[in-house]
């Protein structure tokens, strides 16, 4: 039976490390974002120039930090556990919670509780505060040519067919951006298999002000009804009418992934697969890589604890440079696999989760052998 003492201590131990594990990783990221601050304000100082004190610190950094956090939280996350574990280590301080009884499997627990807690807020960074920011981001990049992002480049689209709703299709040969105007305009409804309506129309412009998001006006428009044996047809030169799709909906900006919530995404790419919109592969990659990021901090702690729990001589820097490697090797992984769901050789959800398929197994063996 555990003393009071006993079963005190092993809570001070687990908030010890949480404490550590945390204090370690937010310094580590603090560091880190200085250092890239430093580096990219020497890069683009000459544009930087143009703006003003404020905006350099409102409109770009402050939004410019949170997405370099999360692109870099594996890494933070590999560091910080490698750094103190290895002196905990060092100091016989895990050789001391061994023969207090916890067991190396009971020394986990804060661990994983503080991956948790960093998985949470990473998840939250990607899905909440990130895509708000680079809009802001985004737009000062824009504004004094930083950006490999024109977000004002959608002047237009051809060959746009989509189901608007079921059983509805529409085609516009050509959509201007500017104009807000499509060209030869059809709308076929069917019923099953059979075409009931066909509308052809030399144009169609998209009503911002209207009240509703899918009002547009059709210009010198024709409407067959073959819903009956008796073929009617008619026509005229304008005409109000609501058709459910909207511009935002065929036309893509470049990085416009990033600036959108997951729920948006969730929402974006469920409304344009039943479309039959196929150009969605952007939006997919993003939505599920900010998961499986966000569940990596699970796999390196694992991995870094495993690794770096021994004493042995030579201190951390063996235990650090295997650490670097591991995390940079993630990092890479993540954006080449990415690659494999952009060119269709495989889905959105396997490119950004095959990392963590494959360092799981390397997790598990780590765990094996580590000191118990």
């Amino acid at each position: 039976m555990k003393s009071p003492f006993r079963h005190r201590l092993l809570k001070r131990l687990d908030w010890y490390i949480i404490k550590k594990f945390l204090g370690t990783y937010f310094f580590t990221i603090a560091l880190i974002i200085v250092i890239l601050v430093v580096f990219d304000f020497n890069e683009k100082i000459d544009k930087l120039n143009a703006a003003s004190a404020k905006e350099i610190i409102f409109d770009y950094y402050l939004n410019f930090i949170p997405y370099f956090i999360n692109l870099f939280s594996p890494l933070f996350v590999f560091i910080a556990i490698i750094f103190f574990t290895s002196k905990l280590a060092e100091n016989s301080e895990i050789i001391a919670m061994f023969s207090t009884g916890m067991s190396f499997k009971r020394m986990m627990i804060p661990y994983m509780l503080s991956a948790a807690l960093i998985a949470a807020f990473t998840l939250y960074l990607g899905s909440q505060v990130i895509p708000k920011a680079s809009i802001k981001r985004l737009t000062f990049e824009n504004k004094y040519g930083m950006s490999h992002y024109n977000r004002d480049n959608s002047s237009g689209a051809y060959n746009i067919q989509l189901e608007v709703e079921e059983g509805i299709i529409a085609y516009m040969e050509s959509y201007n951006h500017e104009t807000r105007t499509g060209y030869r305009f059809t709308l076929d409804k069917f019923e099953g298999k059979k075409l009931v309506s066909h509308m052809t129309a030399r144009s169609v412009t998209y009503d911002t002000l209207a009240a509703d998001k899918y009002h547009w006006k059709v210009r010198n428009y024709l409407i067959r009804d073959l819903s009956s044996n008796i073929e009617s047809i008619s026509q005229g030169n304008d005409m109000d009418t609501i058709i459910h799709f909207e511009p935002a909906d065929f036309l893509i900006e470049n990085g416009q992934q990033e600036t959108m919530s997951s729920a948006e995404l969730r929402e974006y790419i469920r409304r344009q697969k039943e479309r039959g919109m196929g150009n969605i592969q952007d939006f997919e990659i993003e939505y599920h890589k900010r998961y499986a990021m966000s569940f990596a901090a699970f796999i390196l702690t694992v991995m870094g604890v495993s690794l770096s729990s021994r004493k042995r001589k030579g201190g951390m820097g063996l235990y650090l440079g295997i650490g670097l490697g591991l995390s940079f090797g993630y990092i890479l992984f993540q954006i080449v696999s990415s690659n494999f769901a952009i060119t269709g050789s495989m889905s959105a959800f396997m490119a950004e989760w095959l990392p963590n398929f494959i360092y799981i197994p390397i997790a598990i063996f780590l765990y094996i052998k580590a000191p118990k």
